[in-house]
């Protein structure tokens, strides 16, 4: 979680200076959990509390951005919105991708972002398999019983996972689920010597998951192919995890593109 005082990114030549605080105060929001208090932005930012309380009133009077009862501030309903149609528009930017791991896995491809404490599909190309798993667009799932929850989750700090975790528990989805803090934090330090994540039977019983994170995504992202423990064996996995990695890579491309 960015705690520095500096920018994010450099601001762009002749961009408005207003504008540029007012969306980097959103992203803190969104750093610190969607709740903060304007002494909590102005530490983390260096802005000066007048500054930040005059953008926060325009953001509230936009619906960007909502008052607590308590006086904190709350990411708003109107973000949700925007958030939705940028989901949108990733998966469509990632399905072609996710239409390759299909023909050269045979299995069910996603996309998935960490949205707050919870994991969410946006894209996927289903297998042509009859026996697969069924795993929705729009589904939220909690990222301790996934692979894509690994994924995504594998650069961050222990102390913020183990904070996110307090927030969710840990109920458990299958008798395989990890349902400790140490548990998962053991598996996501696999993850980062391994560079993918597995679902062994956690979300669902009888169904595996392979996932690595888009590496340079504008937002948290990681794909993943499922399908029955039958078929994802481990021999399946030497084959499909460099492909999966290699389609994460040029979807990072596809990005990039996008956004610039």
């Amino acid at each position: 979680m960015p705690s520095s005082a500096e920018p994010r990114t450099a601001a762009p030549s002749g961009g408005v200076q207003s504008l540029e605080r007012a969306f980097d105060l959103l992203e803190r929001m969104a750093d610190a959990g969607g709740e903060v208090g304007l002494s909590e932005l102005s530490t983390s930012s260096g802005l000066p509390l007048p500054t930040i309380h005059r953008l926060m009133r325009t953001l509230v009077a936009c619906g960007y951005v909502r008052q607590q009862p308590n006086r904190r501030y709350a990411l708003g309903p109107r973000l949700i919105r925007l958030g939705e149609s940028a989901s949108r528009l990733l998966g469509t930017w990632a399905r072609p991708h996710l239409a390759r791991l299909v023909e050269e896995t045979g299995e069910t491809a996603n996309m998935a972002l960490l949205d707050g404490d919870e994991v969410v599909y946006v894209a996927q190309v289903p297998s042509r398999h009859s026996v697969r798993m069924f795993t929705e667009v729009g589904r939220r799932v909690l990222p301790h019983t996934t692979g894509v929850g690994k994924a995504l989750l594998a650069r961050s700090a222990d102390d913020e996972v183990r904070a996110l975790l307090a927030r969710t528990g840990m109920p458990a989805a299958t008798e395989k689920t990890i349902t400790t803090p140490e548990g998962f934090l053991e598996a996501l330090a696999r993850v980062r010597e391994s560079g993918y994540a597995v679902d062994d039977n956690e979300q669902e019983i009888g169904v595996r998951c392979l996932a690595v994170p888009v590496p340079d995504s504008p937002t948290a992202a990681a794909i993943s192919i499922s399908g029955p423990a039958g078929r994802v064996t481990d021999a399946a996995t030497e084959r499909i995890v460099p492909l999966l990695q290699q389609v994460a890579a040029e979807l990072s491309v596809t990005l990039a593109s996008a956004s610039a």
